[in-house]
């Protein structure tokens, strides 16, 4: 199998497993259900923040400490500083537009579609930064189909990411009359192909400034996200349905991780 053949397969099994999430949005559930499946959704993006602010933190903080302490860098590390905040801005004021442009200018309706396109548009960001990480691996021969540890690799991507697609669909769920197919399709395709384009791209150059700005990006639109679900999970169901679910969302977003990570991602 060829070195690009290989890249477009593992980049396509990162983004396009996020389609495991489909089956949440076409079977009707009873309202209880429900509500315990968007608060696991809420877990599962609370997982995300976490993970996408740590990720990104971790690069803005070891170059700051090195311009700090040796007088190096010093350009790059204010670049950072400013692409971290920034992406953060970028993120929660580009979707508090989208809010009142489109779902009723903060007069606290809940349109399930457009939060499901929202959580798209976070997850999407995230998994391209995600994307150019698994890229720029790859180009240094970290990861690959044919590494020992490429089956659990493609296990964790498919279990990661199938818990991404589940946060996207997951405010679909039980609603009569069901959405369209080819809706739910484009919203998963909206936060799934971004890891395969971020694959292609960072096996041909990857950029630090790209990957800490998209990561803060996503991480405000996720945090804008989470809250709109948290706040109207909150008004119709109990706080110990919600929290339990929370709960269970969390455990899923680090043990799929760790599976990843023990891929060798």
């Amino acid at each position: 199998m060829t070195d690009l053949l290989q890249l477009v397969l593992l980049g396509a099994i990162a983004g396009f497993t996020i389609f495991l999430g489909l089956p949440v949005a076409l079977v009707g559930i009873a309202d209880k259900t429900r509500g315990f499946l968007n608060a696991f959704a809420v877990g599962i993006l609370m997982f995300l923040i976490v993970d996408v602010f740590s990720n990104s933190w971790a690069l803005v903080t070891e170059t700051a400490s090195d311009a700090f302490r040796n007088g190096v860098n010093t350009g790059t590390a204010v670049t950072d500083v400013v692409l971290m905040f920034g992406g953060i801005t970028i993120g929660l004021v580009g979707l508090i537009v989208y809010e009142r442009l489109y779902m009723g200018k903060g007069q606290g309706t809940f349109d399930p579609t457009k939060v499901s396109t929202m959580t798209a548009l976070g997850i999407g960001a995230h998994n391209l930064s995600e994307g150019l990480a698994i890229g720029q691996a790859y180009l240094g021969g970290l990861v690959g189909l044919n590494s020992g540890l490429a089956l659990v690799l493609v296990i964790g991507f498919a279990a990661h990411n199938s818990t991404e697609g589940f946060g996207i669909t997951a405010p679909l769920s039980g609603l009569n009359p069901k959405p369209k197919l080819s809706f739910i399709v484009k919203v998963l395709f909206i936060g799934g192909f971004p890891t395969l384009l971020g694959t292609l791209l960072g096996s041909v150059a990857f950029s630090q400034q790209a990957y800490i700005f998209f990561l803060a990006l996503a991480g405000g639109a996720l945090v804008y996200v989470t809250m709109l679900m948290f706040n109207t999970g909150r008004r119709a169901f109990s706080n110990d349905l919600m929290m339990a679910g929370i709960f269970l969302g969390l455990c899923a977003g680090f043990l799929t991780d760790l599976i990843v990570s023990l891929g060798g991602a």
